[in-house]
This record gives structure tokens, C-alpha cells and sequence, in this order.
């Protein structure tokens, strides 16, 4: 059996050891004719273009401390002709090492695991070149496929719910030198400490040589962020907050003058930059963390606007409204029971099969249930209908939002969090029986049912309303919790960028939605009630403005979505099947985050044995809106293929700026 190699060899330039990839094997001390010329100086302008549109150029920073900028710093420390690279981004800085008069790169540290520090590294030449990496980011560069799964599940390793956080190479790297926390790297004189920094990334290192300090991710000038998606390492519990914050803690505790980050400028007065960034992240978790107590979900007593019923674990809300009791704290399912006998079902998940069987048995004996005709879905995550085969079994239809259905029937497709194959309910897909659009008003059984989008804590979400019992009741699924009595709550869910929920189009829609409609009671998921909620939602709204501000003091781009949403270039499907295929066609779509139109050139970098077509894609994105590119990826080497899940990375350019190899899709063509 094939096992993946490491990035590959390419052809190496004689007497300098590094390798330039020329085409045809065209070596500088080959040339001798105009012809031979012409072809490395034509090689030389694709590489150049490929790269950015202007040209980079070294700046020494410090003495014989350079600095080369593509999809992030490289940092170099020169002596004499022999150089030391902190992070290498594309590899052009190979190109050019003769310019500061360096003729041999003797080490490359790594300060992580991310695609952008590395993409390069095929063109180094490893006979002269040794690697050195983070031993706790060991995983993430030997075996990198292992954290992309085909059958992503709530507990896999570095995922928030199953989409995975990190972003590891393409393909295996090896490492010559693993470094471990608080060891000390001797180069020629110079000694680097290793410091253990992870936040930006799990194992991240920054190494400390006098009072300067190269801290890969760990902050950007201006004490701002990197980004947020390489930080979000958990479903809004502000776990890689914390780890980001004692590494700075650590950082700060030495007083460097200045640190070298691997994005944006040289970080000038350094010190004061850390102490300001840390106050700032606390100021943010306050917010960020949500906006009730979410333990309490599971702890309440009998909501003072229920009564028991007959039935054990059901509560009665309004003479037709039934939801679950202080006992099922937590679970997903409420019920409208009609006069005519016949129900709807909102929601529908979390608890055993022989409770839901007992409740449907004791309310057809008790409450005059006769039959459940449907069960609405708020979203898209799997939690809120693992019952699904239970209630098939009962005749009852499955309703949902059109922009959720293919969530829920093709969730393999997606690489967002809590699909329903990541909860092992024994099944993988959901049909979707009436598919429903914004705007939608169902006449059912004497009530009209109102559905309408509802984003927030994801943007494939919708609310259910009605006037039921002479009070206005709105279904909001997953987007806002807590108690309206409690002045201190203002009810915001978590906030995870990859359920596709930039607060701008999910909670300040939710929160100006529910602000218009005036409800008299939100009936939550996860059996949460809130009635007399006015105050409640104006705390929503302003909330909502707070995190924005938040995010866009944070990152340091004026648009800061595009350091915030991990899905502004994406794959539809996520998980391409070749099994039995030779031809399977992505959809690629580009976002727009700015008002104005953007420029994009967006290279498709493939496992062996494939190819894509277009492999390159290039044009103009209107202002806020999206364009979608067909791309068709074939097998064009079976026996080159190698067995599991391969990445496949998009390299990014954005206008001026050259992002790199940030997001993928993965490929699954032998088992």
C-alpha cells in the first residue's frame, strides 16, 4: 500500500543548495545561450506573478535580521553566507537570497503548523537544509490528512463539533529536529529559546533571541489579533482565548523591545503592545462568552409560566403549547397540539427513543393526541432531530427552511459544525419531506404558521411564529437563551465563526427581527421558555452591536470578515467522493465581504495523481456578494493516488494581498 510522502523533491540548482523548481532542469551554470536565458527569465516573471502583483523586496530589521514578506513574514538571520529562516511562506524568498549575500539556508523553525508558514518548504533543499518544528505540532505536520475525517464526529481532535480548527499542510512534512518548550536552539552563535505560545495554534512556539522575540500568530501590530478562525478552538466556552492569554502572559513577562509576528509589520514597543492586547482580550471574553448562564440550562426548576400535566417530563405552556418539564432540561422537543387531535412537532432530539415512544403513547391517552403530521427544524445541526427515525416511523413529515434541507440530506457536503453524522445517532442524512422558503405562511389546522429566516448562532436557521391562544409565540431554535426577568442576561447564544455566523448578517438580524415582531413569549430549543422578553431582545440588540465592535477593534483589516469567516472561499461539496468516479465536479465559491468590487486569483493545489480544471481561477467579485466557479477535479494517475482522505488547498490572492493556502476541501479516491 501507498503511504503519502513528504512535499516533494525538486530539482536542485548546483552550488548554492537551494532549489529553485526550474523547469526542465535550466541551472544557472547550464546557461550558455541567449535561448537558455530567456527561458529562466520567463520562468522567473510566472514565478513573480504567481506569487504577488508587486514585487517583495528583503528589509533588515534588526542587523543581519531580514525580513521577506508573501504569505507571511520570513524572517532570516544572516552569517555571513549561511542564513537561518524563521517561517518560509511560499519559498520565494529562495529566489533571492543572493541579494542580501546568502548562498546556503542551513535551518528553517517553524513557529506552527499553518499552511501559509510552510506552503514552500518543497523547494528547500533538505540535503542542506534541515526543519525544525514545535514537538506538540508533531501530529499536525507528520499526518496531516488525519485531521480532515470523512466522518467527522463531535470529539474529533481539534475541531469545534467536528469542523476542524487547524490547518495543517497538504501534505506530510519532515522534520529533522522536534523542539520542545524552554530548550535552547544554538545557530552559529546565536541562541534562540523556545517558548511555548500556543493560542494562534495549538502547539504554537515563538523563539526569543536577546530582547527580541519572534512570535509567529500570537499577535499582530497594533495589539490586534491574527485572525479569529485559527483562535476559536472550542463552541464559545473562549477556550483558545485563554491559552492565547497565558502565552502572552509569558511574552510579557520578558519585556522584549520588539517582536517579529508572522503577519503585518515588526511590532515596535513590544511590552506595552502585549499588556494592551491582553486587557483587550479580556475585555472581549466578558462579551463573548454567552449571554446567560449556560449551566443553569440543566439545573432550572418549573418555569413559573407551566403547569404540570399528566404526562411525566411534559409541561403545559398554553392550552395547545406543550414542551418538555425541568426533568428534560436541556432536550429538544415542543408540541402543538390542535383540537382536531393532530400535532407539530418543533424539534426533536437529544433523548432516548423509549422516552419519545412514552410521550407520544401517554399523550394519545391523556392530551387527545392522534397523530403528529410534521416536525419543523430550526437549523441545521444534528441535535434537533436525532429522533429522526422514531418520528419516520410515527408518518410524520420533516419540514425545514430551503437553505437548511441540504444540511440535513447532504451534510457530508458541508464542513460546518454539529451535522447530524457528528452526534452517532445511527444515521448520516435526513430526507426532507416539504422544503420551505423565507416568507412562507402554512395554513394548518385553523392556524397560520409563519416562517421566516432566522440567523444567529448560524445563519441556516429559521423561526416558526403563530398566534396561538391569544398570544404571539415565536420558535427560535438555537438563538437565544436565558431568563428576560434577569437584567444581567441578554441572552446572545455562543458565537462560532464556522457555522457561517458573521453577527452582522446572523444575531443583529435575529435581534432586529425578534425587536419587529414583538413576541409575547420565544419558545427557545432545548426547552427553554421566555416570556415578557422586550427588554430581553433590546439587551439581544445591543449585544449583538457590542461584538461587532469588538471583532473589528480585534482584527486588523478594515474588513475584518475576511479575518473572521473561515468559509470566504469555499468547496461544494466539501468531501468529493472518487471512489468509483473518475470526474467529479466542486462548485467554488469566492465571498465578497467589501462594498466595493474585488479582484481574485485562486490556485487549486491537489494530492498526486490529480488534476483540476480550471486549476487556476481568476476574476472580479461584486461588492457584498459571492461567485461561484465550476471546477472539474479528475483521476488522472489511479496508481499515483494515494489511500485516504487527501487536502486539497486553496492558494488565495485577494487584490494586492497574498493570503496563501488558508482554506480546502478534501478527496477521498482509494479506501
Amino acid at each position: 500500500m501507498k503511504t503519502p510522502p513528504d512535499f516533494p523533491a525538486y530539482r536542485r540548482c548546483a552550488g548554492n543548495g537551494i532549489d529553485r523548481g526550474c523547469a526542465g532542469g535550466c541551472c544557472v551554470s547550464d546557461i550558455g545561450s541567449a535561448v537558455k536565458i530567456i527561458l529562466i527569465l520567463s520562468h522567473f516573471l510566472l514565478l513573480c506573478l504567481g506569487h504577488s502583483q508587486a514585487r517583495a523586496a528583503f528589509q533588515e530589521i534588526a542587523p543581519d535580521v531580514f525580513v521577506w514578506s508573501d504569505t507571511c513574514n520570513a524572517y532570516l538571520l544572516r552569517d555571513g553566507d549561511a542564513a537561518l529562516v524563521i517561517d518560509l511562506g511560499d519559498g520565494s524568498v529562495l529566489d533571492h537570497l543572493g541579494e542580501i549575500g546568502v548562498k546556503r539556508v542551513e535551518w528553517l523553525l517553524l513557529t506552527g503548523h499553518q499552511r501559509e508558514l510552510l506552503q514552500g518548504i518543497e523547494r528547500l533543499n533538505r540535503e542542506i537544509t534541515q526543519v525544525a518544528a514545535p514537538v506538540a505540532e508533531q501530529a499536525l505536520l507528520e499526518t496531516p490528512a488525519e485531521f480532515r475525517k470523512w466522518d467527522p464526529r463531535l470529539d474529533d481532535e481539534y475541531t469545534v463539533h467536528g469542523a476542524s480548527y487547524v490547518r495543517p499542510p497538504r501534505l506530510p512534512v519532515k522534520i529533522d529536529r522536534w523542539l520542545a518548550a524552554d530548550e535552547v536552539f544554538e545557530w552559529h552563535g546565536k541562541k534562540l529559546t523556545c517558548l511555548a505560545t500556543p493560542g494562534h495554534s495549538p502547539g504554537g512556539m515563538s523563539f526569543v533571541l536577546d530582547d527580541q522575540v519572534f512570535i509567529g500568530g500570537v499577535m499582530h501590530d497594533g495589539a490586534k489579533m491574527t485572525n479569529w478562525f485559527d483562535t476559536e478552538w472550542d463552541y464559545g466556552f473562549a477556550k483558545g482565548i485563554d491559552v492565547l492569554a497565558e502565552s502572552i502572559d509569558k511574552l510579557t513577562a520578558l519585556a522584549p523591545a520588539t517582536a517579529f509576528a508572522s503577519h503585518g509589520p515588526v511590532i515596535q514597543n513590544a511590552t506595552a503592545q502585549l499588556k494592551t492586547y491582553r486587557g483587550k482580550l479580556a475585555n472581549f471574553r466578558a462579551d463573548y462568552l454567552r449571554g446567560y448562564p449556560v449551566d443553569s440550562l440543566s439545573k432550572r426548576g418549573l418555569h413559573p409560566d407551566t403547569t404540570l400535566t399528566s404526562v411525566p417530563s411534559v409541561v403545559q405552556v398554553t392550552p395547545h403549547l406543550y414542551m418538555l418539564g425541568p426533568q428534560m432540561a436541556g432536550k429538544n422537543f415542543a408540541i402543538i397540539i390542535a383540537d382536531s387531535g393532530h400535532a407539530l412537532v418543533l424539534d426533536c432530539g437529544l433523548f432516548p427513543r423509549l422516552i419519545l415512544e412514552r410521550i407520544i403513547r401517554d399523550m394519545k391517552q391523556q392530551l387527545g393526541l392522534k397523530q403528529i403530521d410534521a416536525c419543523w427544524i430550526s437549523h441545521s445541526h444534528g441535535d434537533h432531530f436525532t429522533l429522526f427515525p422514531a418520528l419516520q416511523e410515527h408518518g410524520v413529515k420533516f419540514w425545514t427552511l430551503d437553505s437548511i434541507a441540504d444540511k440535513c440530506e447532504n451534510p457530508r457536503a458541508y464542513d460546518y459544525p454539529a451535522m447530524i453524522g457528528t452526534y452517532r445517532a445511527g444515521f448520516e442524512k435526513a430526507k426532507i419531506d416539504r422544503i420551505l422558503k423565507a416568507g412562507d405562511v402554512i395554513e394548518w389546522e385553523g392556524y397560520q404558521l409563519h416562517i421566516d429566516w432566522m440567523p444567529g448562532q448560524t445563519e441556516f436557521g429559521n423561526a416558526l411564529w403563530l398566534e396561538l391562544d391569544g398570544k404571539k409565540i415565536v420558535f427560535t431554535g438555537d438563538n437565544i437563551f436565558g431568563d428576560p426577568a434577569d437584567p444581567t442576561q441578554d441572552g446572545h447564544e455562543c458565537v462560532v465563526a464556522r457555522n457561517s455566523a458573521i453577527t452582522e448578517e446572523g444575531y443583529l438580524v435575529a435581534a432586529k427581527y425578534l425587536q419587529k415582531l414583538q413576541p409575547d413569549i420565544i419558545m427557545g430549543a432545548h426547552s427553554v421558555l421566555m416570556t415578557k422578553p422586550a427588554a430581553f431582545i433590546d439587551r439581544y440588540h445591543a449585544w449583538a452591536e457590542r461584538i461587532i465592535a469588538w471583532y473589528k477593534d480585534l482584527l486588523p483589516d478594515t474588513d475584518y470578515a475576511y479575518l473572521f469567516d473561515p468559509y470566504w472561499v469555499s468547496a461544494y461539496p466539501y468531501r468529493v467522493d472518487l471512489t468509483k468516479e473518475d470526474v467529479q465536479t466542486v462548485q467554488v465559491t469566492v465571498r465578497n465581504h467589501r462594498s466595493a468590487e474585488q479582484k481574485h486569483r485562486i490556485a487549486l493545489k491537489l494530492p498526486p495523481g490529480f488534476n483540476a480544471s480550471p486549476a487556476v481561477l481568476e476574476g472580479n467579485v461584486a461588492g457584498r456578494s459571492r461567485q461561484t466557479y465550476p471546477v472539474n477535479i479528475t483521476i488522472k494517475d489511479r496508481g499515483a493516488v494515494f489511500p485516504g482522505v487527501q487536502i486539497v488547498a486553496f492558494d488565495i490572492t485577494l487584490d494586492d494581498k497574498r493570503y496563501g493556502e488558508l482554506f480546502d476541501f478534501v478527496i477521498l479516491a482509494e479506501e
